[in-house]
């Protein structure tokens, strides 16, 4: 029998190697982590993460091809296919502070590898990493062999949070890329055939290593590029009096570009678009290419000034200060269908509310309020270390409520914001939440998902991102 082990117990790797379990009953799976309290989570009811239909792949598999353990050193040793699924951090100082990954996690884990293995074995990059990681793992190793043969792949990921089984069952495509020697064609092939259980051949990409690595970087940037190329025709739909919706249809119509990831918003969030770009951004300025550095550096820059100027937009509109007054968040998440709040624009929107002194009260259906308080007192950059070595204020932040409702978050606030657009939103009574807030009543929709034109007949005042702006938006222009 086949064995894998995967190293990490994250997003990635626990859905990635659930649906592999399912689809490849003859092959045994082991999700492995050093976090006993993640991997209790794992083999009980509440899994730690919330993904839509995980639960159920997780329940046919455990206990039968499925097996969440500690034993790190163990189930490594026996694996004849290890995926390493470890974070990858932005570095927060020396060399590449701000931009470049920090490989302590991927080195330590090839590392311990090479100590453990006894037998030859196939390692499979299955973190975002920078292009060239493959070459440094493949030194580790080789250096520390001790006789064993070890070839390495490149097998990005490219699921998309709330939609990642379904990803995992019907991808766009799999990318494995590895060495073009006999050898790692042979690996290539074999991880070929893990895949080829359930995915089209056609579907599966076979190329260099570095291509492989590379390929990830540069979908997420595209991605990115054009959430920012959106959010930055809505500052001018504001300003001219245009409806970004509209503006997004027309040109979603053109074959050359297509509909997707053309809704303004107020910024991307996510564990991988900034820290993928900040990395691609730092590739370019190794390679002396400053001009490709700075052209990607904009679409980072694009999406700061989108949340900052949400936050201006709101302040201004509240009579230039909203300290002491009761603002509703509703929706913490970086999207609906996830509870994952990694690089969050409700963060920066937060702690941009906080600045100016302002009284928080929050309500997301998915995100817990040690995960809110935990995200509000974190530095940039410390949320994808591991849990236990994330620095956490022990008091968490006075002027921030985490409650359990939408209408208790809005009850006396002076104005609310949408920042994830839940379904659950869209449907909320208005009316009742409107009787209850402080007068004038201020909506911002910063995900477009209300009827700006039935809430202004209710009484409020609504701010909706890229949409023509109404007569008191108009009178009090958000300061730059």
């Amino acid at each position: 029998m086949v064995k894998i082990c995967c190293i990490g117990a994250g997003y990635v790797g626990g859905p990635t190697m659930a649906v592999i379990a399912l689809k490849c009953p003859s092959i045994e799976v082991a999700v492995v982590d050093i976090s006993v309290a993640r991997i209790t989570a794992w083999n009980s009811d509440e899994l730690p993460i919330y993904e839509p239909g995980l639960d159920d792949v997780v329940k046919q598999c455990r206990g039968k091809n499925l097996f969440f353990s500690t034993e790190v050193e163990k189930h490594v040793s026996e694996a004849d296919i290890i995926f390493v699924s470890v974070n990858t951090p932005t570095k927060t100082r020396g060399l590449g502070a701000g931009k470049a990954a920090d490989l302590t996690y991927w080195e330590s884990a090839a590392r311990m590898i090479a100590d453990v293995s006894k037998s030859d074995k196939i390692v499979v990059e299955k973190s975002t990493v920078p292009v060239k990681t493959a070459e440094a793992i493949e030194k580790i190793l080789t250096h520390n062999s001790k006789g064993i043969n070890y070839q390495i792949l490149s097998n990005p990921e490219f699921l998309a949070e709330g939609t990642a089984i379904q990803d995992l069952f019907h991808p766009d495509r799999v990318l494995i890329g590895g060495r073009d020697t006999p050898e790692g064609q042979k690996a290539i092939q074999t991880l070929k055939k893990v895949y080829a259980h359930w995915v089209p051949e056609d579907r599966i990409i076979c190329t260099n290593l570095w291509s492989a690595e590379l390929s990830k970087l540069a979908a997420n940037a595209f991605l990115a590029q054009r959430i920012s190329s959106v959010n930055a025709m809505s500052a001018l739909c504001e300003a001219t009096g245009a409806d970004v919706t509209q503006v997004s249809n027309a040109v979603g119509k053109d074959s050359r570009i297509g509909p997707k990831f053309l809704n303004a918003s107020v910024g991307f969030g996510g564990s991988c678009f900034q820290k993928d770009i900040l990395n691609l951004v730092y590739i370019c300025e190794c390679n002396g290419l400053p001009e490709v550095a700075s052209y990607w550096k904009q679409v980072i820059k694009v999406n700061d000034y989108q949340k900052s100027r949400f936050v201006n937009r709101m302040v201004s509109s509240m009579f230039n200060t909203v300290s002491g007054k009761k603002i509703a968040v509703l929706g913490f998440a970086f999207k609906k269908d996830t509870g994952d709040t990694r690089e969050t624009p409700a963060i920066d929107v937060c702690k941009g509310l906080l600045g100016d002194n302002a009284h928080l009260s929050i309500y997301d259906p998915q995100v817990t309020q040690e995960q809110i308080q935990r995200d509000l007192s974190m530095e940039k950059f410390d949320w994808d270390h591991p849990t236990h070595l994330q620095p956490m204020s022990p008091y968490g932040v006075k002027q921030v409520n985490v409650v359990s409702d939408a209408h208790e978050a809005t009850k006396d606030a002076h104005g609310l914001c949408i920042l994830t657009e839940w379904d659950e939103f869209k449907t909320l009574d208005f009316k009742r939440i409107y009787d209850n807030m402080q007068k004038p009543a201020f909506v911002f929709d910063g995900r477009n998902v209300v009827d700006a034109s039935k809430l202004r007949e209710i009484g409020f005042i609504v701010y909706s991102i890229g949409k023509p702006l109404d007569a008191w938006l108009k009178d009090m222009p958000a300061v730059a």
